[in-house]
This record gives C-alpha cells, sequence and structure tokens, in this order.
C-alpha cells in the first residue's frame, strides 16, 4: 500500500508565511521602536488613532520587506537551512505572485502615510529604498546588518516626527537631540541583536558568500555584539537624562542592561547550542517592551 502524496497547503497559508505572520517576532521587534518614539515624542501619551497607523504601518512595511527579500533570495535561501522552506525559495509561490504581494503591501503603508504631517510622510518615502537594497547589501557590502539597522531607525524618525511635527506647539522637539539619541540606540540594538540571529547561518553564509557581520567580526562576534549593547544602553541613559524621564524608565533600563549582559555572557561560552541565537533574538522583544512600559510609565512621571 503506497503512501497517499502530502497535500499542498492552502495558498492563503503560503502567503501567511511569505509575511512572515507566522513568526510575530521578526514583526514586533520592528514595531517596538516606532513605539518606543511615539510615547517618548508624546511623554507617554499619544493619540490612539496615531498608534493604530504606526501598528498597521510597521506591518504593512514588515510585510513588504520580507517579500523584496525573499524575492532577491529566492535563488540562494534554498541552500540555506533556515531559509529553505520559505515559499518564493521552495517554489510554492511564483515571483509574480511575490511582486503582487510585495506592492499591495507598499501600497497599504503609502496610504497609512498620508495620514501623517509632510515631513514624516517623506521620511517613510525616504525609508523604500533603504528596505528594498537591503538584500542587495548582503551581497556587496561586509556588514549588511548596519543597512538593515538604518532602516529600522527610520521607524524611530517617522513615528517621532508624526507626533512632533504635527502637534502647535509641539511637546517636544521636532527631530531634537532626544529624537537623535533613540536613533542611536536603535541603530546600535539593531546590530546587536541581527548579528545574533545571522550567527546561526554562519557556516551555510560563508559556502555561499553571503556577507554578514557574523562573519565580518570573526572570532571577536560577541564583543562586537557587547558593544553594541552597551552603546544602546549609553544612549538611553542619556536619552532619559535628557529627557527627565522617571523612575520607572531607568527600572526598565537597568533589567534591560542586565539581560543584555547576560546575553554577552552566552555568546562568549566556547559552546553554544544552536538554538541559543533564535532564544536570544526573541529574548530581545521582550527587552524592547520591557523598555516600552518603562518609557511609558517614565515620560508620564
Amino acid at each position: 500500500m503506497t503512501a497517499s502524496p502530502e497535500r499542498p497547503a492552502p495558498t492563503w497559508l503560503t502567503v501567511f508565511r511569505l509575511l512572515r505572520w507566522d513568526k510575530p517576532e521578526g514583526r514586533l521587534i520592528l514595531m517596538i521602536p516606532a513605539l518606543w518614539a511615539v510615547v517618548l515624542a508624546a511623554r507617554g501619551t499619544p493619540p490612539p488613532l496615531l498608534i493604530g497607523v504606526i501598528v498597521l504601518g510597521t506591518l504593512a512595511t514588515s510585510a513588504a520587506g520580507c517579500v523584496v527579500n525573499d524575492l532577491w533570495d529566492r535563488n540562494i535561501d534554498p541552500k540555506v537551512q533556515r531559509t529553505r522552506s520559505r515559499p518564493l525559495a521552495a517554489r510554492t509561490l511564483s515571483v509574480k505572485v511575490g511582486i503582487i504581494i510585495a506592492l499591495v503591501a507598499f501600497i497599504c503603508a503609502w496610504g497609512l502615510s498620508r495620514y501623517l504631517n509632510p515631513l514624516t510622510f517623506w521620511l517613510c518615502v525616504a525609508a523604500v529604498p533603504v528596505i528594498v537594497l537591503y538584500p542587495l547589501a548582503k551581497r556587496l557590502f561586509p556588514i549588511p546588518q548596519l543597512v538593515l539597522a538604518i532602516a529600522w531607525g527610520f521607524a524611530v524618525l517617522i513615528s517621532w516626527s508624526a507626533v512632533s511635527c504635527s502637534a502647535t506647539p509641539a511637546p517636544t522637539p521636532c527631530l531634537g537631540t532626544a529624537t537623535w539619541l533613540l536613533w542611536g540606540a536603535t541603530v546600535l540594538w539593531t546590530l546587536g541583536f541581527d548579528i545574533v540571529y545571522a550567527m546561526s547561518d554562519r557556516d551555510d553564509d560563508r559556502r555561499i558568500g553571503i556577507k554578514s557581520g557574523a562573519l565580518f567580526f570573526g572570532a571577536y562576534v560577541s564583543h562586537a555584539v557587547g558593544l553594541f549593547y552597551a552603546g544602546t544602553v549609553l544612549c538611553l541613559w542619556q536619552l532619559g537624562i535628557v529627557m527627565s524621564l522617571g523612575i520607572a524608565f531607568w527600572v526598565a533600563l537597568a533589567i534591560a542592561a542586565i539581560l543584555w549582559a547576560s546575553q554577552y555572557y552566552r555568546l562568549c561560552q566556547k559552546t553554544i547550542p544552536h538554538r541559543t541565537y533564535a532564544q536570544l533574538f526573541k529574548q530581545n522583544v521582550a527587552i524592547g517592551f520591557v523598555l516600552l512600559g518603562g518609557m511609558i510609565l517614565g515620560a508620564k512621571g
């Protein structure tokens, strides 16, 4: 008796996987800096409608970025253990469908951006080339995670300007010192957690010639991640001083610093189980929300 062939997954589920909505950590970790910015710019009480626009906007932008990445990498992903089952790599969706889905996601993001002020809208536009060209950086630039970090930094600039460049009088300066401190913290944090994420792919990336910060820093990669986390703490520390944030922020920052120090310690071990990298990446989502809670309470008090 022969086994019946496995039935293909429904198209909607395949599209769901293409957008990475089956892996919410990657969507949340982009949303977090955007929420940091809108909360701090509004001093803890951002308009609910604006929060909704930012949440939906980050989901649309993240979805578009994932599809664009998979379109670029559809011939590379089959050679990497972690990515070989992605829909475009596995040919369960066509390139044409992928392009249509990416365009729909970008159009949704564009529609949401029309709600925002002119500066914020043009910041959204400026972010698009960075998102589209990030996969190319993995072929040309030794630390492509920096390009991704700059894309993440746009989430701060967009959300902050959506509050401070619209309000009259503005509760905080439009893209002032505090904005750039949060931008710096976000860029450094993204460099840290995304290099951790890339450490799990080092063997495959080395074999097929993909650039990665996890390869660039070599034996010193754990120390590089530790420095990026330390820089994040320093930027957030200065941000708390500049904005005179309350005790809740400092407690949250202390928790984050302890957890990042713990991650650095684990990464410095000689033998690291492969699953550790994904665990540490997911822990950064929790750290981001701890900081968000501290910012909400600290900005009010």
